[in-house]
């Protein structure tokens, strides 16, 4: 059954199962799409004659965060998909040369399909610390705390899917797919400092 198409308690079953798929890959997905789906609260309670001024930026945050939720999700299953081709690449027989050559290639093909979908998930929770950064500002204070809620979500996706990527590097001998996966992780550094930061400001703005 597709993530999307699950509920709560049947994904978190599957997930606590002996099995390879869905792992911390679809789990760091499903933390970008909590944090899109939060801001997207918060930019729907910031409407009205007090928040007038903004109405064009508050639309385009509900349009991104309603896109970011469902390209999450798909993330989600890509990774899910993919690592279940990796386990499937290695079952592959290998009892003679050709057998173990085409095993090889496909395991290494394999690796590099898997890593992609959560590089992507490292640039998706860049996307919702941006829009939690632009309601810090102007988004309603009375869930100023779903704002920091939402960057916190993003941060432990950022860090959960560097290490997935990192984890797949070490086994990737493609150099091209591999820098440009290493460019990715490299993101998540600072898109993990800001969402502290978006954190640090609710609570100070909480405070004041």
């Amino acid at each position: 059954m597709p993530i999307s198409a699950e509920n709560i308690s049947g994904f978190l079953g599957r997930l606590a199962e002996r099995v390879p798929a869905p792992g911390g890959g679809a789990a760091a997905a499903l933390q970008a799409a909590q944090g899109a789906a939060l801001l997207g609260m918060v930019a729907r309670y910031t409407t009205g004659p007090e928040y007038a001024e903004h109405q064009l930026m508050i639309g385009r945050i509900i349009a991104e965060t309603d896109e970011l939720r469902s390209l999450a999700l798909r993330l989600a299953e890509a990774d899910e998909d993919a690592f279940t081709a990796v386990a499937d690449a290695y079952r592959l027989r290998a009892a003679t040369a050709e057998e173990e050559s085409a095993r090889a290639d496909a395991i290494a093909q394999a690796l590099v399909n898997a890593a992609w979908p959560q590089a992507r998930v490292i640039s998706l929770a860049g996307l919702v610390v941006d829009l939690a950064e632009a309601l810090t500002v102007i988004g309603n204070r009375n869930v100023l705390a779903d704002v920091a809620a939402a960057a916190e979500a993003a941060r432990a996706s950022a860090a959960t899917a560097r290490v997935n990527v990192e984890v797949n590097l070490a086994s990737i001998a493609d150099e091209e797919a591999s820098l440009e996966m290493i460019a990715e992780t490299d993101r998540a550094d600072d898109i993990i400092a800001r969402a502290g930061q978006v954190t640090d400001t609710v609570r100070e703005r909480i405070r004041a």
